[in-house]
């Protein structure tokens, strides 16, 4: 069993930047691929960024060049460094993770296939 815990939402100005973090728990996902998620109301869940065993990364084109993936193996955790936040990007942010070492994409965004684990969310809002 691995649990994940998101924090570092909060609002911020259209322009601004944010950190989550997403820490495990339980079983180490120090060799799994970790994921980040958002939905936003009224909307369906959509795919953000991957990391795979190695320290790969996608992202979805939506975010390429604004949010970066990172991973701490020795606290269990990864990141999601959001730079330029955008109107668009408001939602909650989930990280998710399952037991593979690769990451599941279509197109360079991640999928929810095969996502065994999921954090409870953080909030991020952007004001215009």
């Amino acid at each position: 069993q691995v649990q994940l815990v998101e924090s570092g939402g909060g609002t911020v100005q259209s322009g601004e930047s944010l950190r989550l973090s997403c820490t495990a728990s339980g079983s180490t996902s120090a060799y799994r691929a970790v994921a980040w998620f958002r939905q936003a109301p009224g909307k369906e869940r959509e795919g953000v960024s991957c990391i795979n065993k190695s320290g790969e990364t996608y992202s979805a084109a939506s975010v390429k060049g604004r949010f970066t993936m990172s991973r701490d193996s020795s606290k269990n955790t990864v990141y999601l460094q959001m730079s330029r936040l955008q109107p668009e990007d408001p939602a909650v942010y989930y990280c998710a993770t399952d037991t593979h070492s690769e990451c599941s994409v279509v197109d360079s965004t991640p999928i929810p296939y095969g996502m065994a684990y999921w954090g409870k969310g953080t909030l991020v809002t952007v004001l215009s």
